[in-house]
């Protein structure tokens, strides 16, 4: 079996040898003050044993080798632990977004198949509560702290001291690359949330193409604000650094929760939601704040706008860059941009409504664009590539691209498309997004496909019609949305104004006039102010344009 195949828990078995009493993992404790607070700290060799351990613990549970178990734990060394024991047990993790919403995670989790629940004490109680997965889930794991388990469900009951099973595992838990070894679940952002599947293979091409993407080397340290991100920590050699936050709502973090700990711990990799970076950059500006000891600032899951980029770009070392890589649940990472490209040309282009520049393909991406269609593609010989410079739907294929959905035949066929010129010959990932390759060969996005708005006259795209009314000085974001049927639709925008005192009437004024400026959006005719856009729990990010549609729907009748 090859290194690509090998179960990728075994990368932390490696550094724990390579480096044992290294720190893996600071945890906040006591203490309100980030600066002074106590962390408790594992080295590599110290998670190793205890991921050891916990594996022992969860077969010793009843749960068996090959089945499937949902995990809901909060960031944590329990959170970390736990991942790398389920993959050494030969467990499959189930990854749902907590935030989904009550129906939401019931839906998934019996769409899952899973027939464990590894939980912290109130998802259990939510659990019980709301009947997640009722009849189909038989065992049951209860993380009560750091060294105690509780566990029942076929036959097995009782608490177990994690300490008193071996620091041990056989390394024949490793999987071949055609099996399922994880499944993650998507946002949901845009339609139903849709399971998944991942290889050992997918995840160690992840963390190659993602450790040559951004030059991240063993030894580094990672702020982790995002909980499936910070999971490549450990896979990469890093020490992660838990912030004390709420993980559901990133865009309301405290930003010296994590202005502190980076300074403390001398954090070189932060991973962070627009959202947050927005709060972080805020707080640098007013305070002069800089973090000189990071080498790079990453964000992801939605477009991060220009000034939130200038403004953490200020506080980072010359040398140093924000970087927004671009690519989904199902293939990540795509491409990617940093921010002296971004500052110095391409969003000076984005402002005149020309998409948002989300780099060049990674090493070995295929990308193309092909035409606009929602029927199935069953080959890439069924369909053509678009030219440089035209809108389309972006395919990609790659060995980090995933190759199918979990139980959902229907999104199968909606968005694989087989490709034999490949070789090995394997499935493309429809994006489900809009966009098109400059003359450089780089990759420009211009919305989400179901969100493009079909008019009378034609259609128009999100991001690229967005940018040109939020470039007024009074609007924080707009959204377009479409208001009746497929074809017919009137096109609404829908604007959140910043903090403040407003003249509506002015900015609305203002809002028709740059429509009429360009002879494309003369067509829309709709202002509507909304107060706070609905976004999603991952990243406080994706606006919910469906949503403001039904909304806008509603104000116009």
């Amino acid at each position: 079996m090859s290194s690509s195949d090998a179960n990728i828990a075994w990368t932390l078995t490696q550094r724990a040898e390579s480096d044992p009493d290294l720190a893996a993992i600071h945890q906040p404790g006591k203490g309100r003050d980030p600066l002074s607070r106590y962390y408790e700290t594992l080295t590599f060799k110290e998670l190793e044993d205890y991921s050891n351990q916990l594996a022992n613990a969860l077969l010793g549970s009843g749960i068996k080798p090959g089945s499937r178990a949902v995990l809901m734990v909060r960031p944590s060394v329990e959170f970390f632990g736990l991942t790398f024991a389920v993959f050494k047990a030969g467990i499959i993790p189930v990854f749902i977004d907590p935030g989904m919403g009550v129906r939401g995670l019931g839906k998934c989790i019996e769409e899952s198949r899973a027939t464990a629940f590894i939980a912290i004490p109130a998802a259990h109680w939510a659990r019980r509560l709301f009947g997640w997965g009722r009849g189909q889930l038989k065992q049951f794991v209860m993380i009560k702290s750091v060294s105690r388990l509780k566990s029942w469900g076929s036959g097995l009951y009782g608490t177990m001291n994690v300490a008193s099973f071996p620091k041990s595992v056989p390394q024949s838990g490793a999987t071949c690359d055609h099996q399922t070894s994880a499944i993650l679940f998507t946002s949901g952002s845009t339609g139903p949330a849709k399971g998944v599947v991942y290889t050992h293979r997918i995840f160690h091409a992840q963390v190659a193409a993602l450790r040559d993407l951004l030059a991240i080397k063993a030894g580094e340290i990672d702020l982790c604000t995002f909980p499936l991100f910070a999971l490549f920590a450990p896979a990469l050699g890093m020490t992660s650094v838990i912030p004390k936050m709420d993980f559901t709502r990133p865009g309301r973090v405290d930003p010296l929760e994590v202005v502190g700990p980076v300074a403390r711990f001398q954090v070189s990799n932060l991973f962070g939601s627009p959202a947050l970076l927005r709060r972080v950059q805020a707080f640098g500006s007013l305070h002069q704040t800089t973090l000189p000891s990071l080498n790079r600032v990453v964000s992801a899951g939605a477009p991060v706008p220009a000034d939130v980029i200038a403004g953490m770009k200020a506080m980072l070392r010359p040398d140093a860059q924000v970087f927004t890589p671009y690519g989904a649940t199902e293939s990540l990472p795509v491409a990617c941009i940093g921010s002296d490209e971004i500052l110095g040309e391409t969003a000076a282009l984005t402002a005149q409504g020309l998409g948002v520049c989300v780099g060049r393909p990674v090493v070995g991406m295929k990308v193309v664009i092909i035409p606009v269609t929602n029927a199935p593609i069953g080959s890439m010989d069924e369909t053509q590539t678009l030219a440089t410079g035209e809108v389309g739907e972006i395919v990609v294929a790659a060995d980090q691209v995933t190759q199918t959905y979990d139980a959902r035949p229907e999104a199968n066929a909606a968005a694989k498309i087989r490709d034999d010129a490949l070789a090995p010959p394997r499935y493309c990932h429809r994006m489900g997004d809009l966009g098109y390759l400059d003359g450089q060969g780089r990759l420009w996005f211009c919305g989400r496909k179901a969100h493009r708005v079909w008019t009378e006259q034609g259609p128009l795209d999100t991001i690229p019609t967005e940018a040109l009314f939020n470039q007024h000085p009074s609007v924080f974001r707009t959204a377009l949305v479409g208001v009746g049927d497929i074809g017919h639709q009137r096109p609404v925008v829908c604007v959140e104004l910043k903090p403040g005192r407003h003249d509506w009437n002015k900015i609305h004024a203002d809002l028709i006039a740059i429509a009429i400026r360009q002879p494309h959006l003369a067509r829309i005719k709709h202002f509507l102010v909304h107060h706070s856009f609905p976004v999603d729990v991952r990243h406080n990010s994706k606006i919910f344009r469906e949503k403001l549609a039904i909304w806008a729907a509603r104000r116009l009748h």
